[in-house]
């Protein structure tokens, strides 16, 4: 019934407007949306992951097991496994069924960002500071770590005329960044001199590689097709690249050509860029913005800049657009709050009434003749009976776009009080009671100090109580 409420031009609308919402649950360091977009996950910087349900904007589950800020999240294809890297070297695979940690992996250094597979949860590539990336197997208890390399792989020519001193120039390389492809074959991993690595996942060898810009590449994100990626770099670019279809049989891996297809970049103001992100449908691009406010919003079709999204007083990180609708979040780096973008769609009455309609002032009306008549008692007894027959499905989930035969997880949602605030930490201090939790309560575990709740206290409370009115009474007696 809502959505016949809504003004269908407006659904056509393919990027949100305005700011629409916010939900809060810690300091927010970075966010990632399932791929269904009823969840969305973010890593705070205390090391807990907050899973808010989209449709009410609550907290559907909490999951402590990191004890740094949480870098990057990753979720599986059917939506029941989450990967969470953090600064405290570490990544963990969430089982979300019941909430516990499936794999715990620890690596030599802190890990900048890491992806899972597209099909295969238990594989993951991992980007780790100022080293190696390395393909991780964690199908087995024992993880298995193969190290990927970040020398890009030359042409023919540039290979013979290489002397020694490019040759160690690119063996001092590192990758930033890495991201699979949508068939999981190969990992496309982005360095600190600007090249392009596709590196194949069977062999673990660089087939292709290729020059994008002179500075370092921060981020890479393929499109929902997969067809179109966007990356950002530290020289204040944000590039589209088509990305051809490497799984094809018979490929020369030496013919492909990976070509930039928009450049967009603030001419005027040489804004620098924290994060990008697709839309739904892969035809615009969304931007967060370094030391600013806004959100740039792109089309690209002809590459032009279609809205700014104005939000709150602070600086933006981490933004994502909803998988399936105009729908955009992002986290603020100084409050860490998650605001939300989307349509204000006003509500069409005239869809329930066909003979609605709105009037700039009062208008006398005429009322039919039948319009107030009495009905005997027995006919609308007749009529209620006859609605209470009807058996009303309240079970049947309508599929969601973007839905298969393999997406049959679904996440079970805790009604606990701590686990249900957004805004606000809440806890229960006694039947029907409930109090704000004080700043830094519940935190005593990551500095170290054990929680004092001695039964003394209370004790000590009631001799000072008790103690005032004697004293009152000695000075009343002296008086």
């Amino acid at each position: 019934m809502n959505l016949s409420l809504i003004d269908p031009f407006i659904l056509a609308q393919d990027y949100p407007d305005a700011l629409t919402g916010k939900v809060r649950s810690g300091h927010a360091a970075c966010i990632r949306f399932n791929r269904k977009g009823d969840f969305l996950a973010t890593g705070r910087v205390d090391g807990t992951v907050v899973i808010f349900d989209i449709e009410t904007n609550g907290v559907a589950r909490k999951l402590r097991g990191h004890t740094r800020q949480i870098q990057a999240l990753s979720w599986s294809g059917d939506g029941r496994y989450l990967l969470s890297s953090s600064q405290d070297w570490k990544c963990i695979l969430w089982d979300l069924q019941d909430g516990t940690k499936l794999r715990t992996v620890r690596f030599e250094a802190p890990v900048y960002i890491a992806e899972l597979h597209p099909l295969n949860p238990f594989l993951f590539v991992a980007s780790l500071f100022e080293d190696q990336p390395l393909l991780v197997d964690i199908s087995s208890c024992i993880p298995f770590k193969h190290q990927l390399s970040s020398v890009p792989k030359r042409p023919k020519l540039d290979r013979q005329d290489l002397n020694e001193k490019q040759a160690l120039q690119d063996a001092k390389q590192s990758t930033c960044v890495t991201v699979f492809t949508t068939r999981g074959d190969y990992i496309i991993a982005g360095t600190n001199k600007g090249w392009l690595n596709i590196i194949e996942v069977k062999s673990r060898e660089i087939v292709h590689s290729t020059r994008l810009c002179n500075g370092i590449i921060i981020l890479l994100r393929l499109s929902a097709s997969g067809r179109d990626m966007v990356s950002n770099a530290s020289d204040r670019v944000i590039r589209t690249i088509p990305i051809p279809n490497l799984s094809q049989p018979g490929l020369d891996m030496d013919a492909i050509k990976i070509e930039v297809e928009h450049k967009f970049q603030d001419v005027v103001n040489r804004l620098s860029w924290n994060h990008v992100a697709f839309s739904s449908t892969g035809d615009y691009v969304a931007a967060s913005t370094f030391m600013n406010h806004d959100i740039y919003v792109w089309e690209r079709g002809h590459g032009s800049l279609v809205k700014i999204l104005e939000g709150p007083k602070e600086e933006l990180g981490v933004i994502e657009w909803h998988p399936h609708r105009p729908f955009v979040a992002a986290c603020g780096i100084e409050t860490g709050r998650v605001y939300l973008w989307s349509i204000i769609t006003p509500q069409r009455w005239s869809a329930l009434a066909p003979d609605f309609a709105e009037v700039e002032e009062n208008v006398e009306y005429v009322e039919r003749e039948d319009e107030f008549d009495i009905h005997p008692i027995e006919e609308i007894h007749k009529r209620r009976l006859d609605l209470e027959d009807e058996t009303l499905d309240v079970l049947t989930v309508d599929p969601v776009k973007g839905d298969s035969v393999h997406d049959i997880f679904s996440m079970p949602v805790l009604l606990d009080i701590v686990d249900s605030e957004s805004e606000e930490e809440i806890v229960a201090v006694g039947p029907g009671t409930l109090r704000r939790k004080s700043p830094g309560q519940g935190r005593e575990w990551m500095n170290g100090v054990e929680s004092t709740n001695d039964a003394e206290e209370p004790g000590s409370f009631k001799k000072v109580a008790t103690a005032a009115p004697e004293k009152t009474q000695i000075r009343s007696r002296k008086r």
